[in-house]
């Protein structure tokens, strides 16, 4: 039996993003708490802290994968802290759990992020992230969206499918 269940929607970035990072972050948050998808970052700072209160601030629910040991690691907006103690490895367990992922800018762990996705076949939306082609072409699997917006709508368009 198939139980229906909420989208869930990674939202994954630098733990060290810009103003127009953290603010894209917070508004995607936002939209996804009010929208009713269960929100999974990495429970850090940054992208995941901002995308963290936007959905918390809609009453949504954060599940934060950490890396370390300890659930005090989790930033004060994260619902449920669970600790991995599997530092950036914890990565692959974000990308398994969501059922699509919004890119916010991002570094290389956010790279490898969209790397784990796309092999298991999540749907990748980037906003402001990086550009990845194959041999000329763009990456199936990644949308690129404008705005937070834009992000929101495909990710829960593409989470369904």
């Amino acid at each position: 039996m198939t139980r229906e269940h909420p989208p869930y929607v990674a939202v994954i970035g630098p733990g060290v993003a810009t103003a127009e990072e953290t603010a894209a972050a917070e508004q995607v948050g936002r939209l996804l708490g009010r929208a009713g998808a269960i929100v999974v970052n990495g429970g850090s700072t940054g992208v995941m802290e901002a995308a963290s209160r936007g959905a918390a601030s809609e009453g949504g629910t954060v599940v934060g994968i950490l890396p370390g040991f300890d659930r005090s690691e989790a930033n004060e907006h994260v619902t449920v802290a669970l600790p991995t103690g599997m530092g950036e490895m914890r990565n692959a367990l974000i990308a398994r759990t969501a059922d699509v992922l919004i890119a916010v800018g991002g570094e290389f762990g956010t790279l490898s992020e969209i790397a784990f996705a796309l092999k298991i076949g999540r749907p990748v939306v980037g906003l402001g992230t990086w550009d990845l082609v194959r041999r000329g072409e763009g990456v199936a699997g990644v949308e690129a969206a404008d705005d937070p917006d834009q992000a929101v709508e495909l990710a829960l368009r593409l989470g369904r499918t």
